[in-house]
């Protein structure tokens, strides 16, 4: 929902410093492997209980997921790393979920079993929507200069980062947080559906 409004606020800087490490030889892919080991780290850290410093490694996790983007607007946009970029996100989106369910397996299982579950609905939707895009020749760049159509929806990156970084620096809250984040999943995913069903027809 907020990615399209930020996008216009993040994305000259993050240009700056992406042309800056362009410049020094840093490539775009690198930095996404990069980031997947943060995030790796961050899902890691909040598994054991260790929630600061998990929001600080996926908070590091999502600038590296930011300056990959950069770097390939400043040499060039390729399908390996848009693919990685994709992948990777998810995982570790998904295993931040999935790390609260270790976490507190008994106070944070249902809901991080049903927040997964959500972003199936999402991740498919979103994923799906954007291969007929491409067959079709569709195109936007309502959320930066992407290497896949962008589907917008409720719950978008951005809501995500929140979702997370709030849930970190207050565990407690996460089942409750977590339940009301999934539902606004789900009407992303019915948004989405709606969506295909219109311009796909």
């Amino acid at each position: 929902m907020l990615d399209a409004r930020l996008r216009r606020l993040i994305d000259p800087p993050l240009d700056r410093i992406g042309a800056r490490l362009a410049r020094h030889g840093v490539g775009a892919d690198q930095l996404s492997l990069l980031g997947f080991l943060l995030g790796l780290g961050a899902v890691g850290l909040t598994a054991a209980g260790a929630f600061v410093p998990g929001v600080a490694l996926f908070l590091s996790n999502r600038l590296a997921d930011g300056l990959d983007g950069a770097v390939a607007r400043a040499t060039r946009l390729t399908d390996r790393g848009g693919f990685l970029d994709i992948v990777f996100d998810f995982i570790v989106y998904a295993g931040m979920a999935w790390a609260f369910a270790v976490a507190d397996p008994d106070g944070n299982g249902p809901a991080a079993a049903f927040l997964l579950f959500s972003f199936m609905g999402t991740g498919s939707s979103f994923l799906a929507f954007a291969v007929m895009a491409g067959r079709r020749g569709l195109a936007t760049e309502a959320r930066g200069k992407k290497s896949l159509y962008y589907l917008g929806g409720l719950t978008e990156g951005s809501e995500t980062i929140a979702f997370f970084v709030v849930v970190g620096l207050f565990p407690g809250a996460f089942p409750v947080l977590a339940w009301v984040f999934a539902a606004m999943c789900w009407l992303t995913t019915a948004g989405r559906i709606a969506a295909g069903w219109r311009l796909l027809g």
